[in-house]
């Protein structure tokens, strides 16, 4: 709209620099995410997206698919010789590295932007699954969760799942240890945790 004025997103991270570099890059490749604008020492500038983040409503499914498209994103013509690499069994893609809900922007039912790309890396998307349906747990049940890892399987049916729980494993360790740092309720991080629990039950 005519005289409105430019809005932007601020963020402090340890990796700003990669980040920075990895969202112009993503341009050449069409995967939707911020515009960057500014890089400094510690902080990155990029531009505002409209959306709403990801909500029960936004259905487990469509979160399987948007993770699925963006492992078939072809990225074979970029330079990501400065991302982290992971170990993979399969083809390795580029990760998103924290893929959860709340890292979804929507608009009208349609997706708009992966935000904050801080973690992402290249290797097993095995890694992205179990992160987002642990996430997935966490923030719509048990179902939803089901819901998200059996959508995805089937928009990726030639991967090979053999590490799958050892990717549950990792990214159970990592959000569990990270759980403290959310500035949850008491209330909401035994849930949490209870879930987590019954999570690594199912691992074993």
């Amino acid at each position: 709209m005519d005289g409105e004025k430019a809005r932007f997103v601020v963020r402090r991270h340890r990796r700003v620099a990669a980040e920075f570099r990895l969202l112009g890059a993503l341009r050449e490749v069409s995967v939707p995410a911020p515009a960057p604008c500014l890089v400094g020492e510690d902080f990155i500038v990029t531009g505002f997206i409209e959306g709403e983040v990801a909500t029960q409503e936004c259905d487990s499914r469509r979160l399987a698919t948007t993770l699925a498209t963006l492992h078939r994103t072809d990225w074979t013509g970029l330079d990501l010789s400065f991302l982290p690499r992971l170990p993979s069994r399969n083809d390795a893609v580029l990760l998103h590295g924290d893929f959860w809900p709340g890292n979804t922007l929507w608009r009208d039912g349609e997706l708009v932007a992966l935000i904050d790309w801080e973690d992402a890396a290249v290797g097993d998307p095995l890694a992205d699954l179990a992160n987002g349906r642990l996430e997935v747990l966490f923030a719509f049940g048990e179902d939803a969760m089901d819901e998200f890892a059996d959508a995805y399987r089937a928009a990726m049916p030639e991967l090979d799942y053999a590490d799958l729980a050892q990717w549950d494993l990792y990214a159970l360790r990592r959000l569990v240890a990270e759980m403290p740092n959310w500035g949850l309720d008491p209330g909401k991080e035994e849930e949490l945790r209870r879930r987590a629990e019954w999570f690594a039950a199912r691992i074993g």
